[in-house]
């Protein structure tokens, strides 16, 4: 990309957020800028007024919806996998589990919606958050209707639903599947094994026969062969 390309872009992300701010400011949406990316988020009241608007007027024209997500944000920025040291017992080691980082019951879980209008080739974030005890926002099927398989796999997955989907319904996990596997609480090792039975000639279910138990598959440190390199490289240049 050429540093012209990318001063534009720049420009358009700034008169866009500036747009938004503008635009959504009373309605109790915030702004966040970050890494070249503009994020609005949402209270999920207020979300389809916003998400008409922003498909609809022409200062924003945002036509398309590429993907809609779900995150849940319960131990965020916790990570028993996290660590800059391994013992003599290799790479391969099991690390104890931590005790998990009371949730935010308020705001644990978000429907993450990611934007683009073609005519003034921009992206846009969009955040709403939904709480533990009723994760419920709008569907946005009617605004956008390629949010269908995508509001039916943040079901699936996270549990977020989205009323007036005109299809809610599990779309990666099995008949009779129990729980949303992508969120923080739902056990590693699953709920049930499964294994097809010779003799009943079909699918059985059956209690969980191994531990759980967390592996680091590898570990960065500093490789020593380059320690002070750069020490040496200065001093070859000042002689």
């Amino acid at each position: 990309m050429s540093n012209g390309s990318h001063e534009g872009m720049q420009a358009r992300l700034e008169q866009l957020a500036e747009a938004l701010a503008s635009s959504f400011s009373e309605s109790g949406c915030t702004l966040e800028q970050t890494c070249g990316e503009v994020t609005l988020v949402v209270p999920r009241e207020h979300l389809m007024t916003v998400a008409l608007r922003l498909r609809d007027d022409e200062q924003f024209s945002f036509e398309e919806l590429i993907d809609v997500c779900g995150v849940d944000y319960a131990d965020y920025g916790n990570s028993e996998w996290q660590t800059d040291t391994a013992p003599d017992t290799g790479f391969g080691r099991g690390v104890e589990s931590m005790v998990p980082m009371e949730a935010d019951e308020e705001n644990r879980f978000a429907a993450v919606y990611h934007l683009l209008s073609i005519r003034h080739n921009v992206r846009l974030r969009l955040r709403v958050f939904v709480d533990t005890t009723a994760p419920i926002v709008a569907s946005v099927v009617p605004v956008w209707e390629s949010a269908n398989w995508f509001e039916r796999e943040a079901f699936d997955l996270y549990g977020i639903m989205f009323g007036g989907h005109p299809d809610l319904r599990r779309i990666l996990t099995d008949y009779g599947f129990i729980g949303h596997p992508f969120r923080k609480d739902f056990p590693l090792i699953g709920q049930v094994e499964m294994r097809y039975d010779p003799q009943l000639a079909r699918v059985v279910y059956e209690p969980v026969s191994i531990d759980p138990r967390t592996l680091v598959p590898r570990v960065i440190r500093e490789d020593n062969r380059y320690l002070g390199e750069d020490s040496e490289t200065q001093d070859a240049g000042d002689a």
